[in-house]
């Protein structure tokens, strides 16, 4: 995995230029989505995509995010192999790249230097641009040192598309059985490619994305955190805990995301399943204290 280097090598203006190849695939799923015009709709492709949705953004949100990028549990090298692997599924490149970015983003939250702020480059830029540019192409350097000494990862981490790509191919597969087994289910290789694979994948992004551009601007801010992170419900729904992201940005080394009882952090409780089941362990949380309604009066990021 490279360093960063090239990334600091690129000129300015170019750091912030579109890369071709890269828009070119994002754009190309973005428009494979019409492609169900010819397709046609079935109760069971619609089924795989929302299952698929939910499962791929439950391995961002808890792999990804709270174990790659803040190391909010632990776990054992092969269950951390494998979920590096879940989350390559989800075709946002892969963990060390993810982690790298995230990090930085924490380091200088909101400011000229944030990778992904909707304070300084607007809103686009945060939801969908920034990672399409040629300066995000590699990771910045030095963020990810810890998981770089495992060479599995690196491996991985040029191979990210591989699982992404093997989805794909298992959504085509599916379709084409269940349509020879099942007919009655109305569905067909193709129909679940679209659905299960390209949609589902598509709105999976957006509802990502969401976190870097409207979390950081519509919502409310229980902590007095140094950037512009909200708390938005919806936003939490929409992607099983992230939306609690003021509650995040204050206490970034919690696996649990939704501080008070009522905030509903799916992510979270499906943590909490993996720990009981003996695969991970050692949640990190919020103290105590501010869980039963406290306020700190410390100012962190």
């Amino acid at each position: 995995m490279n360093d960063g280097r090239l990334w600091e090598g690129l000129a300015e203006a170019e750091k912030s230029r579109l890369d071709g190849l890269r828009t070119g695939g994002f754009v190309a799923l973005h428009l494979a989505c019409l492609a169900v015009v010819f397709v046609g709709f079935s109760i069971a492709a619609l089924w795989v995509a929302v299952a698929l949705y939910v499962v791929r953004m439950f391995f961002i949100t808890a792999f990804y995010h709270r174990y790659f990028s803040h190391r909010a549990f632990k776990a054992n090298r092969a269950a951390q192999f494998l979920m590096a692997v879940a989350g390559c599924t989800a075709g946002q490149r892969g963990p060390l790249w993810w982690a790298a970015h995230h990090r930085e983003h924490h380091r200088c939250a909101d400011t000229p230097e944030d990778p992904h702020s909707p304070d300084h480059r607007g809103m686009f830029y945060s939801h969908t641009l920034w990672f399409l540019t040629k300066g995000s192409f590699t990771p910045p350097g030095g963020r990810v040192r810890d998981w770089q000494r495992f060479p599995e990862l690196r491996v991985l981490e040029r191979l990210d598309w591989l699982p992404f790509a093997a989805l794909g191919v298992g959504c085509f597969a599916l379709g084409a059985h269940l349509e020879t087994h099942y007919p009655g289910l109305g569905t067909g290789a193709w129909q679940m490619l679209v659905w299960g694979f390209v949609i589902s994948t598509v709105v999976l992004y957006h509802a990502t994305y969401t976190i870097n551009s409207l979390a950081h601007r519509f919502g409310t801010r229980r902590y007095a955190t140094p950037d512009s992170s909200r708390n938005n419900v919806w936003l939490a729904i929409l992607t099983l805990g992230e939306g609690w992201h003021n509650n995040h940005h204050r206490y970034p080394a919690s696996a649990k995301h939704g501080v008070r009882w009522w905030e509903v952090d799916l992510g979270y409780l499906g943590l909490c399943g993996l720990a009981a089941l003996g695969l991970i362990h050692d949640l990190k949380s919020v103290p105590a204290a501010t869980a039963s309604g406290a306020q700190p009066s410390e100012r962190t990021r």
